[in-house]
């Protein structure tokens, strides 16, 4: 007993801790296993061991929505499900949020307004100043490549405004179900008169955009080009598929997520674009991202907009590891990472425009900001590149789409590749030669330097580092964790004059350049909660 009362706790902590997320209270997403029991006898075993009513989300994968009928606490019933014998994985089903702020030329009337694909250094909508050239390089691009109906991307999102004059011309159409007889499923899908998608939040046909947050991202990926009409996408042609699992506050659920991923997949997208995420991690949700693999699509996905570093906050599905996700952090107009973009230079691949982007919209066109706005400029540049490409394998579409990424001294420390993407370089393949002014390109010369660990409290101590031949420097960290804001290493150079604040943590991580071949490092700290410290190996030099 003493052995099955320790196990119960277990679960009961695991559970507690998958209820860290927000969730729909009530409600599972619950895989059975795979055994010698038929699918249908396992669902209607448990609907009447735990007082629950279940909805089959899949046959094939034996994935099933359970809704409880019990008044049973939510973490006791999902320990429940846990401990169910015919139950593989159990878990609430999480909430996920569309990742935005409310905040060769086309002849597209509205063109200018598109920062994104062409930066001339005009205001953006908020009235901030561009910096030349701080764009995907669409132009260059245009002359090579401006899409191709032969791609299909799904949109898996709010919906898509497939009724606008910019989108309708590039809007996946289900051919068999537009010609086929009303009221029957003539391609046996599943699903019936599925012309333009599916719309998981009502379980119907009509995947309209109710909130405009899908119609904005469509416009970035594919409003049709050169049409005289309103703006122009990074396709000017292509085929979106408009999958529907966000509502009209923009928030989606577990269940319906997987739902409109496997749609994708078994449908022939090759490219799922998903402007969304902040649930926790879900296996069950991986797993579909593991599909996507499988069926080998691109599976392109918003950092998040919490400003973490998803390296020690992970965000999902962003953080999953699957070989098919392409994490996307946004930038503005003049290359810094916006102020509500996640990063990690581990964990998130490249940054795209993401600040203040003029698109479509329910209303018409307006501009939005986020990570949401960041993804979509990404799936578009994969568009090209299968259009360019057809032949070629999606995990070879983003190596190149990482391996061209443009440099930017911003993102240097926020994402994998350093860099922004860049629509032209990668469709010539233009790998970049090594960055001059990156210090990892630099001679260095080791220059051992450690805190106590841990420090102490209210510490104010000085270390000196001086380089003969250098005439810049930037010191290598292999790690520091400090107390947030309240504990700092502050970096000066020969002047005395402050080049850095460093706080918080992070590894393997260069400082800001220091001119000159002096810099002093000052750690203070407070009297409350002390933590690691640092440890520097070497400085980096020119």
């Amino acid at each position: 007993m003493k052995k099955f009362t320790c196990l119960l706790n277990l679960v009961l902590f695991l559970a507690l801790q998958s209820f860290s997320q927000e969730f729909v209270p009530g409600e599972y997403v619950v895989t059975f296993k795979n055994n010698k029991s038929p699918f249908k006898a396992q669902v209607s075993e448990l609907s009447q061991r735990v007082s629950s009513d279940v909805e089959v989300i899949s046959n094939r994968l034996r994935i099933a929505h359970v809704k409880s009928n019990s008044v049973v606490a939510d973490q006791e019933f999902l320990s429940q499900l846990k401990f169910d014998h015919n139950v593989e994985i159990a878990e609430p089903n999480y909430i996920y949020r569309a990742s935005y702020d409310f905040g060769n030329k086309s002849n597209d009337p509205l063109f200018s307004k598109l920062w994104g694909m062409n930066n001339v250094g005009l205001p953006d909508s908020k009235g901030q100043a561009g910096e030349p050239g701080i764009d995907i390089n669409a132009l260059k691009a245009w002359e090579v490549q401006t899409g191709s109906k032969e791609v299909v991307i799904a949109i898996i999102d709010t919906g898509i405004n497939y009724k606008s004059k910019d989108l309708k011309d590039n809007i996946w159409k289900n051919e068999k179900e537009l010609n086929g007889v009303k009221g029957v499923d003539d391609d046996n899908n599943g699903f019936i008169d599925d012309i333009y998608g599916w719309n998981f939040v009502k379980n119907n046909n009509d995947p309209i955009d109710d909130q405009g947050h899908g119609s904005h991202c469509a416009g970035t990926i594919g409003a049709t080009g050169d049409d005289g009409v309103g703006i122009v996408g990074v396709n000017w042609h292509t085929r979106m598929m408009a999958l529907k699992f966000l509502d009209s506050k923009g928030a989606g659920n577990l269940a319906n997520a997987i739902k409109a991923i496997d749609y994708a997949i078994k449908n022939g997208a090759k490219i799922l674009s998903n402007s969304w995420g902040g649930g926790g991690f879900s296996e069950t949700l991986k797993q579909a991202v593991e599909r996507s693999n499988e069926a080998r699509t691109l599976f392109v996905v918003a950092a998040g907009n919490e400003s973490n570093n998803n390296d020690q906050s992970p965000s999902y599905p962003a953080n999953y590891e699957v070989p098919n996700v392409i994490s996307v952090a946004a930038i503005d107009n003049k290359g810094a990472i916006a102020k509500f973009s996640n990063y990690g230079k581990k964990s998130v691949h490249i940054a795209a425009p993401g600040v203040n982007i003029f698109s479509t919209t329910t209303k018409g066109y307006e501009s939005w900001s986020g990570t949401s706005m960041a993804t979509p400029h990404v799936s578009g540049v994969a568009g090209l590149m299968m259009a360019q490409y057809p032949d070629m394998d999606v995990l070879k579409i983003k190596e190149i789409i990482l391996g061209t990424a443009r440099s930017l001294k911003s993102l240097r420390t926020k994402v994998q590749t350093k860099g922004m993407v860049d629509a032209y370089a990668a469709l010539i393949q233009k790998f970049p030669e090594p960055d001059p002014n990156d210090p990892g390109n630099w001679k260095f010369l080791s220059y051992p330097i450690s805190s106590e660990h841990p420090y102490k409290a209210q510490e104010n101590q000085t270390w000196e580092i001086t380089v003969p031949e250098a005439s810049e420097i930037a010191i290598y960290f292999d790690q520091y964790k400090t107390e947030y804001k309240y504990d700092n290493i502050y970096i000066y150079d020969k002047d005395g004059i402050l080049v850095q604040t460093i706080t918080g943590q992070d590894e393997e991580y260069y400082s800001e350049s220091i001119k000159g071949n002096y810099a002093k490092i000052v750690l203070v700290t407070d009297k409350s909660r002390q933590n690691y410290g640092f440890d520097i190996s070497k400085v980096s030099y020119r």
